[in-house]
């Protein structure tokens, strides 16, 4: 009897040693997956920087006002119920400095609500000035965005398409300097960088700013400098036609028709001219549900496209290696929420089995080479980046990073499981619609939530999971204290603010009535 029962503790031993060495091995995946990420995104950095130590002075080319020799454009304006923006984006396109002969204007308006109507009183209007402009109204909503766009194709004149989401509000200038680059044939769309009139509106609109700034300045920048794949952002850019109708058209078969399309067009020898000097400003998304409806499409339609492209990029004779390199870690890199939610799951099992595992905490280390990549990223992006900068950044614009650098981590850990949830969808290849994001006409001055339409009305399952998620970290935290298992408290109190607070601004931002 008391051989049966020394066998049985020793068999549950082992059992408790093979666990730890198996969630040793899951979080060490998990972990490898972010470490790698964030050093080829340190490669970007260091293109990004060669590049402009190279290249202190960018000038940029732009036609005269008022050239008649301007190419003719199409401007294209899909939009589906913004009735908070949508006179105002019509209005800031009416007013580029480009002839008022050489462009068409074109709302694709798939709305349900007052926007029609809005939309319809201010065409009107503008057409009574002299403006080439029409309202394309459907109702059926086929393909949402990409089918729009597509479905408007055959009434565009313009040799080339502009296109802008209904946030917003491009410089007058924006025409006349994007058109000067189509001289060169093999340009097939000119992307400009993203800017917000609502940067410090909020705490959550100023960790958005954080982290888009990263892709506009050292991704997007970064890629076309290194002479890489990089991509249409849906809006702010100009497409040469034929290139549209040559790389296979709009298909709505992903969440990210603009990746889809933009991968697919460089793959046929093509090329995006990318302005990093040139921003077109637009609004942040205000309430965390708008956010993290964003966070999904953006998440999902990557892994879709990743389904789709991965094997043409790795087919084509077109790129080269590192090209190849970098277009598929493009593609792969919206898994890196994945990897964030596997690593912390695996994490607190592990954190009380490296005793008996006889494995030194300082294990964990290697993952610090990634964490420095992505703070030295952020800050050239947001601190030390030749966007608009004059001079040196004051003691205080670094304590500020610094603040909101700590900020994001543990907010875009709360992010995982939603984003994760996003990702294995797209994988799977789980069909779901184009949700917008609702814009609200918020600026850094003025606006309010209030009683806003758009808000979401309900709490979503994923909300009380993310809740749930807060409790088991924050349990893993306490328990970690009291046994001394130290390995992984910072990183468990991370996670547990984080949930917490994706948590308690969904709900928040819920219109309940």
């Amino acid at each position: 009897m008391f051989g049966l029962h020394s066998l049985l503790e020793a068999l549950q031993y082992q059992a408790f040693v093979d666990f730890g060495y198996l969630m040793l091995l899951i979080y060490f995946v998990a972990m490898s997956g972010v470490t790698i990420y964030a050093l080829i995104q340190f490669h970007l950095l260091f293109l990004y920087k060669k590049f402009h130590k190279e290249n202190p002075k960018i000038e940029y080319k732009q036609y005269e006002p008022g050239d008649s020799n301007a190419p003719f454009v199409t401007v294209q304006l899909p939009m589906y119920n913004e009735m908070y923006v949508a006179e105002r984006i019509i209005d800031y396109v009416a007013a580029q400095e480009y002839p008022k002969d050489r462009f068409e204007i074109h709302v694709l308006d798939d709305s349900t609500d007052e926007t029609v109507q809005i939309v319809a009183d201010k065409v009107a209007e503008l057409k009574a000035q002299g403006f080439n402009i029409e309202h394309l109204h459907r109702v059926n909503r086929q393909g949402y965005k990409a089918g729009a766009l597509q479905e408007a194709m055959p009434q565009a004149k313009g040799d080339f398409i502009a296109i802008f989401d209904a946030d917003f509000t491009p410089r007058p200038d924006f025409l006349r300097t994007t058109m000067a680059y189509f001289e060169d044939s093999k340009i097939a769309i000119v992307q400009t960088r993203w800017e917000h009139i609502n940067a410090d509106y909020s705490m959550l609109t100023k960790l958005q700013a954080l982290q888009l700034n990263v892709h506009f300045t050292i991704e997007q920048a970064g890629r076309s400098y290194g002479n890489l794949l990089l991509q249409f952002n849906g809006t702010a850019g100009v497409w040469r036609k034929k290139v549209i109708d040559e790389a296979g058209g709009w298909q709505s078969d992903t969440l990210t028709e603009d990746l889809d399309l933009s991968f697919r067009a460089q793959i046929l020898g093509y090329k995006i001219q990318y302005l990093e000097k040139l921003g077109s400003p637009a609004e942040l998304p205000v309430d965390m549900n708008a956010l993290k409806g964003q966070q999904f499409r953006w998440n999902k339609g990557g892994a879709q496209n990743a389904r789709k492209l991965l094997k043409l990029v790795w087919q084509t004779n077109k790129l080269n290696g590192i090209q190849k390199m970098h277009a598929i870690s493009q593609l792969m890199a919206y898994g890196v929420f994945l990897w964030v939610f596997i690593a912390a799951l695996s994490s607190i099992p592990l954190s009380f089995a490296f005793q008996e595992l006889g494995i030194s905490t300082h294990f964990l280390s290697f993952s610090v080479a990634g964490l420095f990549a992505v703070a030295s990223i952020s800050y050239t992006a947001n601190i030390t980046a030749a966007l608009n900068r004059n001079g040196s950044p004051s003691f205080w614009e670094k304590v500020r990073f610094f603040g909101l650098f700590l900020s994001f981590l543990p907010i875009s850990m709360g992010l995982s499981l939603y984003n994760a949830i996003a990702v294995i969808e797209g994988l799977r290849g789980k069909v779901s619609a184009f949700v917008r994001t609702p814009k609200y006409g918020i600026t850094e001055g003025k606006g309010s939530l209030g009683k806003a339409s758009y808000m979401a009305k309900k709490i979503s399952w994923i909300t009380y999971a993310e809740g749930l998620m807060a409790l088991i970290f924050t349990g893993a935290v306490l328990v970690g204290l009291k046994t001394g298992n130290y390995a992984f408290v910072l990183f468990h109190s991370m996670l547990a603010f984080g949930f917490a607070t994706i948590c308690y601004y969904s709900i928040k931002h819920l219109r309940f009535r």
